[in-house]
């Protein structure tokens, strides 16, 4: 199964300590600048009246990059939409250093916003390809784990499979026990 359309979303630690509003002003910076590279940014969604969800969204082509709020969990959010080339750990591996990088600049125009450095979520964004079944997970969980072991250099973490509802996404919970450094995750 080639795993494609993969969405990494790093959690803010604790409150989100920004106004999320103010993302906006940013992520409008960075489609005007075409700052992202080997993206092409076309749009910003600011979506915040929806409860629990999307957040503010700067829309690209090939991928698009959120203050996520999705099921009242804040958290920066890389979603690839194009396909990649590569193994299942090389587009797991993209997705997390993509997330970071995102992560990383966010951090930069908003010191107070703190991100977990021991949990994420990966979620497949492709119900025909990868339907949330324990078909997808028997063969996305080998692949994620050995993206994860090189990515983090160690093995100490746990996998929680999200919701099973078949009409739902695919997707995991990622916690690790020793924590991970951004910059290093985003150097992939």
């Amino acid at each position: 199964m080639e795993l494609q359309h993969f969405v990494a979303k790093l959690h803010v630690d604790g409150a989100l300590g920004l106004d999320p509003a103010k993302v906006v002003d940013v992520f409008h910076q960075w489609v005007a600048n075409q700052t992202v590279p080997g993206v092409v940014l076309i749009d910003v969604a600011e979506l915040l009246h929806v409860p629990n969800g999307p957040g503010v969204v700067a829309v690209g082509v090939e991928a698009d990059y959120a203050l996520d709020h999705t099921d009242g969990i804040w958290g920066v959010l890389s979603r690839r939409k194009n396909i990649l080339a590569g193994s299942n750990a090389d587009r797991v591996s993209e997705a997390l250093a993509s997330a970071a990088r995102v992560s990383l600049r966010l951090q930069e125009a908003f010191p107070a916003l703190k991100l977990s450095h021991t949990s994420f979520e990966l979620i497949i964004n492709d119900r025909a390809v990868a339907p949330n079944t324990a078909a997808t997970y028997a063969v996305a969980a080998p692949a994620i784990e050995a993206a994860l072991r090189d990515i983090l250099g160690h093995g100490d973490f746990k996998l929680m499979r999200h919701d099973a509802e078949p009409r739902k996404r695919f997707g995991v919970t990622v916690t690790t026990v020793k924590p991970f450094e951004l910059a290093a995750m985003a150097a992939r």
